[in-house]
């Protein structure tokens, strides 16, 4: 399994757990296509609990799920930080995750991060890509279609130009 998430968003955790005091946390909002997750919206949740523990606000979740699935969101994962353990679930951890089947993204309040699903009673690490490695490596792809079609003879003009425009987006990535 697979969870894609934008660099910014991904930089955007892991500076608010290395600042914080507490532990942060939140929801991951996107799209899930079978072992592939798509990560469109970081959304932080006020941690009513201090210290080593997180408990997000009540009020808060169902307002950030409500405006998400608005806009045709689901929730795909859910995120907090570790301040002083590694990023693997904890026991509390696990009971969180039998209630919400979705990755926890954990990180560390030095910039360690972790994926993690629980899937038939195992936890399973996920592996976590940010958009910009997705994208160079579908770039990698098409090259590479692309380089047998041209030396077989094959019809690469719409794929060259899809090449042309995703090699642009890239650019504009970076």
């Amino acid at each position: 399994m697979m969870m894609v998430i934008h660099p910014k968003d991904l930089k955007r955790i892991i500076k608010a757990a290395e600042n914080s005091r507490g532990e942060i946390c939140g929801f991951l909002f996107g799209h899930r296509d079978g072992e592939r997750i798509e990560v469109k919206e970081v959304r932080f949740v006020p941690n009513r609990l201090s210290g080593d523990a997180f408990e997000m606000e009540p009020l808060e979740m169902v307002r950030a799920i409500d405006d998400a699935e608005k806009r045709g969101l689901e929730v795909v994962g859910i995120f907090h930080s570790h301040l002083k353990c590694p990023p693997r679930p904890s026991g509390r951890d696990l009971g969180g995750m039998r209630l919400w089947p979705v990755v926890w993204l954990i990180v560390t309040s030095k910039g360690e991060v972790r994926a993690w699903i629980l899937k038939e009673g195992k936890v399973e690490a996920v592996e976590v890509e940010d958009e910009v490695d997705s994208v160079r490596g579908d770039i990698e792809e098409l090259a590479k279609s692309v380089r047998r079609g041209m030396f077989n003879g094959g019809g690469t003009g719409k794929e060259l130009e899809e090449l042309r425009i995703e090699a642009h987006a890239q650019r504009e990535l970076d």
